[in-house]
């Protein structure tokens, strides 16, 4: 097998990170009882993943040959003890294709780990301030929030590098506020000033899996601001969250669960959503005059709302949910298609009916609903979840999705052991919603180990 001799730029790049690492302890020593073993040392704590994936794309179509990708993966995550309330975090990421990538080019499944047969990264190296209810944290690092996360369904999660700081004001309710510069995807090894919607190498970043519209000549991503409150009490929970993707839009979303006092075995609950998405100024892809689902624009504008409803009876959740992106008259970058730079195309938004492949900020205006079915079984070890998804939508016609998701957790001296097998058929659609508009399956197959 012939591998490729890394290139003088890649270890210039890995120096980068090494430094970076080094100058979060230096601050670290820098500060008044730092150097002291007790505290950082004896109170710190590593943790992390072994992964060993194998992602299979089956495509209907004659001109499509079927891809696939198998990868294992190390995730180690360190984090010092805390001193006056300072302490640091660094993750380490190592993927491997065990050697699989001699395989054409097109066979590939490059959202996997991308195109090369290893991978390995610094994803986090931050300095961290706790008190008073406050967590302040500068540095690169893993975020979670509903339209801006780390997208885990490859080897590699997404990390941001980024301010941010939480405040929790009681055991139920919490704000969020945090400032983003630059991220790494989920195939990449560092961070670039890129989003979803670049081109696969733009920058030199193998960004793979994204929406990719924007021409190669377009500026560099500026990044976004972000603010969020979750809450929860008694039968409520909900959370409310802004975001300014800078210079490509900015989203307002909301969500709430209410959860009705139980009628014998049955415990109803009802949620809803809503998503709105505008923007003001100037406009990356507007001034590009970038087509999403072959919609040019002169602004953005998006609404989204959304509803789920369904019941707990003993070990099964039961739920019918429903979506519908509000089609926008005027000159409308994709006639209304939610802009969402770090989840389009990847499917890991939060709408209710977004399914494993897609969802409806992929496909656009139009209409969804899901009925779904989850069991726990064989005392909580075995997850199974069926869903059934329909789409109508204006661009990319009508289709349908099958979904199975099983899961069994080990217990006893196998803990931490996870097997997972997701299977997804999508049948029906216009405009090369799958290729050739044929019907595509995509089986992953995902074992976990936590320690």
């Amino acid at each position: 097998m012939h591998l490729r001799r890394p290139s003088c730029s890649h270890h210039r790049l890995h120096a980068l990170g090494r430094r970076r690492v080094l100058c979060v302890g230096i601050v670290l020593s820098a500060l008044p009882g730092v150097g002291m073993a007790d505290g950082i040392f004896s109170d710190g704590h590593v943790d992390g993943s072994l992964r060993l994936y194998d992602y299979h794309r089956m495509y209907d179509s004659p001109n499509m040959p079927d891809a696939s990708a198998l990868a294992s993966a190390l995730l180690v995550n360190a984090r010092s003890g805390e001193v006056q309330g300072f302490s640091a975090g660094v993750s380490l990421v190592y993927a491997n294709a065990l050697g699989t990538r001699n395989t054409p080019a097109n066979r590939i499944d490059v959202t996997l780990m991308g195109r090369e047969n290893s991978l390995d990264a610094i994803s986090q190296a931050y300095v961290q301030y706790r008190a008073s209810g406050w967590t302040l944290r500068a540095g690169d690092q893993y975020l979670d929030t509903p339209w801006l996360g780390m997208s885990d369904s490859r080897v590699l999660p997404a990390a941001y590098r980024a301010l941010s700081a939480r405040f929790d004001a009681g055991r139920d309710w919490s704000f969020v506020v945090a400032r983003t510069f630059q991220w790494k995807s989920r195939t990449s090894d560092r961070f670039f000033s890129d989003n979803l919607y670049y081109p696969t190498h733009f920058d030199g970043d193998p960004v793979y899996g994204g929406n990719g519209a924007l021409p190669p000549d377009a500026k560099a991503y500026s990044g976004t601001w972000l603010a969020g409150s979750t809450y929860r009490h008694g039968m409520f929970s909900g959370q409310t969250w802004l975001y300014d993707f800078l210079h490509f839009a900015r989203m307002a979303y909301t969500d709430g669960t209410v959860t009705f006092p139980a009628v014998g075995i049955v415990h109803p609950f009802v949620s809803a959503q809503l998503v709105e998405g505008w923007t003001t100024g100037d406009n990356t892809l507007v001034e590009t005059g970038t087509k999403i689902l072959g919609v040019a624009g002169r602004r953005v504008r998006s609404e989204i709302p959304g509803i789920d409803a369904g019941a707990h009876v003993g070990h099964t959740r039961f739920d019918v949910s429903w979506n519908r992106v509000v089609r926008q008259s005027g000159d409308t970058v994709g006639s209304g298609t939610l802009i969402s730079p770090f989840t389009a195309s990847y499917a890991t938004d939060p709408l209710y009916t977004t399914s494993m492949l897609r969802g409806l900020v992929e496909q656009g205006p139009g209409h969804a609903w899901k009925a779904r079915i989850t069991q726990m079984l064989l005392g909580d070890r075995l997850q199974v979840v069926t869903a059934y998804t329909q789409y109508r939508t204006l661009y990319r016609g009508n289709s349908h999705d099958v979904y199975l998701d099983l899961v069994y957790r080990f217990t006893g001296p196998l803990n931490g052991l996870q097997l997972r097998n997701r299977w997804e058929r999508s049948v029906g659609g216009a405009n090369n919603l799958n290729p050739g508009n044929r019907p595509f399956s995509y089986n992953r197959v995902m074992i976990s180990y936590a320690f």
